[in-house]
């Protein structure tokens, strides 16, 4: 579908890429992968257009669209979601207009015997069809159904989008991307702002409805899921595998392994041959034999073994200054904004030395309680930092934060205080921006390189607690590793906010969980939580809901009346009043027709299809046009099937109410 060919690419007399070809073919889901700075991002830069390469070329058929997420985006306010979204369609929209131009053309046209009448008439019928098989009709329900996949609500929907963060509207940029359905996804770390809820959607759509897709992502679970094919981009050259990252990551390890076993042969050999020649050379009764050897040798094909990327990172916290015992106690602690309770009645204490996570979905206050721990934002109830401690505090927005003008040297030298500046240069290197790399401005770093950059910060003085906000996200996974060794042999105490159920296994010793306006407490590790709730995976605890099991209700303190203290009972959930169960009724009736008028209109259109495979299976079908009827019918009856699908979702929620 795409062909890259002979690609090279040269920064400041630097190789990136070196004469690398390849193939994008059609339904290829393609992970790319290489360390922070080997050229991911610029790859996907040069195949969507947006970038040209020193030599070499992308070859794209007439026809092939590509659909790009960068890593970083621009976006434009002054509309609502709904309105941004539906600019995915403007294709559809314009097809539609040029059909209404060739409407009223026709309807101005006498000459009816005429070749270009004719062909006119042709154009609309294929134009037609062209927007029949777009789906029009169903542009709505498709828009729905992403939005809510993607993590939105339809209070959501008419919202202005400058209401939300960078990473809400980046998922904004994904669904418009998504719904123009490109011959070819090109998606740099799409899941940096995604909740597990919404990572397994997005797998799902790229597993069942993607074409071809080309996907940088350090989420291993993520990529595992949705690739079959791994290509390594590694010191200017590419290695394909034609299987997903984990079974690249042993083939890769066999392949050196045999290169390493071949090489140490024919150099063993070499030498052996070279010491026959040194040995006999002035030897008469062996010249024949010597020129054997010597033309042997001449013709061995010499092995090479692939050069090997070892450069990396020298991570270590410095020695945490000792805190109190209890650096942070929280009683009952709440957040809202407005009317929307964030949590509430959190309590807890984190003990000296503790390295806890905080997971569950986003927007449940994960972030919140640590801007409330910076003292960044209000709150209710009682929340206390403990004696002497210093908080080294990571937000996951922070690299984007760096002045892009500044070179690497002058982005520390400016924050650096103290004696630590005569080493700026030792401490930029065992973060691999050794050399000239410390003299690259900001804005020319990779996501990965910036997000190391960022890291530095945290080392320039001690602190006893770390607050990590996703400190993985734009990380290679040979970097995350570190990081997590990094931390465990941190003695101070540590906060990680994150997603990745790899990274916190084996890194905390208790969870706790956001979710329903509370914070729960849960003592273990990761997958010790995880089993309590008897679930396989974090994905699982936020799709779990068990219809059978009570609501929960709030404990309410009242006094007793024989001793005056404080005693908790039970606060039932309010009951409706006949005019709102009336209302609650009603609004079920119109949901449960919604959900029997899409079952009628699947029926009848299974009916169709039915009907014109029925045809075509005597083979006696002499309609012309049959199998566009047929692509039209198929096409409309899954528009109706997700027409169904969004109904009962929104019956199962009045329900669950």
């Amino acid at each position: 579908m795409v062909s890259v060919n002979n690609l090279s690419v040269e920064f400041s007399a630097k190789s990136l890429f070196d004469n690398i070809s390849y193939v994008i073919n059609d339904r290829d889901k393609i992970a790319l992968v290489g360390k922070n700075g080997a050229g991911k991002s610029t790859m996907l830069k040069i195949i969507a257009g947006l970038q040209q390469p020193t030599s070499g070329s992308v070859a794209v058929p007439e026809g092939v669209t590509i659909g790009y997420l960068p890593q970083h985006m621009i976006t434009t306010d002054g509309l609502t979601v709904t309105q941004e979204v539906r600019k995915a369609f403007s294709h559809i929209d314009a097809m539609q207009s040029r059909l209404d131009a060739m409407n009223a053309e026709l309807a101005d046209r006498t000459d009816y015997e005429s070749e270009s009448y004719h062909k006119l008439i042709d154009d609309m019928t294929t134009l037609s069809d062209a927007i029949a098989m777009a789906g029009s009709d169903n542009c709505e329900a498709e828009m729905e159904k992403t939005l809510l996949g993607l993590g939105f609500v339809r209070a959501d929907f008419d919202r202005p989008t400058s209401e939300f963060s960078g990473g809400w509207r980046m998922r904004i940029e994904l669904a418009k991307l998504l719904l123009r359905r490109p011959d070819v996804l090109l998606l740099d770390e799409p899941t940096n702002h995604l909740d597990i809820e919404s990572i397994q959607w997005l797998e799902n759509f790229l597993i069942s409805k993607a074409k071809a897709v080309v996907l940088v992502s350090h989420d291993r679970a993520f990529i595992d899921n949705v690739t079959n094919r791994t290509i390594e981009i590694s010191l200017g050259k590419i290695y394909d595998y034609s299987v997903n990252y984990s079974h690249y990551v042993v083939l890769r390890q066999e392949r050196l392994e045999q290169q390493m076993r071949a090489y140490a042969n024919q150099q063993k050999q070499i030498a052996d041959t070279e010491a026959f020649i040194e040995r006999f050379r002035y030897k008469a009764t062996k010249a024949v034999q010597v020129q054997s050897r010597m033309k042997q040798l001449a013709k061995i094909e010499r092995i090479e073994v692939d050069e090997v990327d070892t450069s990396h990172l020298n991570l270590r916290f410095p020695p945490a200054p000792r805190s109190g015992d209890f650096p942070i106690i929280a009683d009952d602690l709440g957040k809202a904004y407005g009317s929307h309770q964030v949590f509430d009645h959190a309590t807890f204490t984190i003990r000296r030395g503790e390295k806890v996570a905080f997971v569950g979905k986003n927007g449940e206050g994960k972030s919140t309680l640590v801007k409330c721990i910076m003292g960044e934002i209000p709150y209710t109830g009682t929340l206390k930092i403990g004696h002497n401690v210093s908080i080294g505090y990571f937000v996951q927005n922070q690299a984007s934060l760096l002045d892009g003008e500044l070179t690497v040297f002058d982005t520390i030298d400016r924050v650096a205080v103290g004696d630590i500046r005569t080493k700026i240069r030792d401490l930029l290197g065992a973060f691999m921006f050794g050399g000239e790399a410390s003299d690259k401005k900001v804005k020319v770093l990779s996501g990965g390189e910036r997000t190391r950059l960022a890291m530095i910060r945290l080392l320039l003085q001690p602190v006893n607690l770390l607050i990590l906000d996703e400190p993985t996200n734009h990380l290679d996974m040979a970097t995350k590793d570190i990081l997590k060794q990094a931390i465990k042999d941190f003695d101070g105490t540590v906060i990680v906010v994150s997603h990745d159920r790899e990274f916190l296994d084996g890194l905390v010793e208790k969870v706790y969980e956001f979710g329903g306006g509370k914070v729960t407490e849960c003592l273990g590790g990761i997958y010790d939580f995880l089993e309590r709730k008897r679930i396989a995976s974090l994905q699982e605890l936020e799709l779990s809901k068990s219809p059978e099991a009570p609501k929960p209700v709030r404990p309410v303190a009242q006094k007793d009346s024989a001793n005056g203290s404080d005693t908790k009972v039970e606060e039932a959930p309010r009951k409706l009043s006949y005019a709102e169960q009336r209302e609650r009724d009603k609004t079920i009736r119109r949901a449960r027709k919604k959900v029997e008028d899409a079952e009628t209109e699947i029926a009848r259109l299974e009916g169709v299809v039915k009907e014109i495979e029925a045809q075509l299976a005597t083979g006696e079908a002499t309609d012309a046009d049959i199998y566009t009827r047929h692509a039209a019918a198929t096409k409309d009856l899954e528009n109706a099937m997700s027409i169904w699908e969004l109904a009962s979702l929104e019956l199962e929620e009045l329900q669950s109410k």
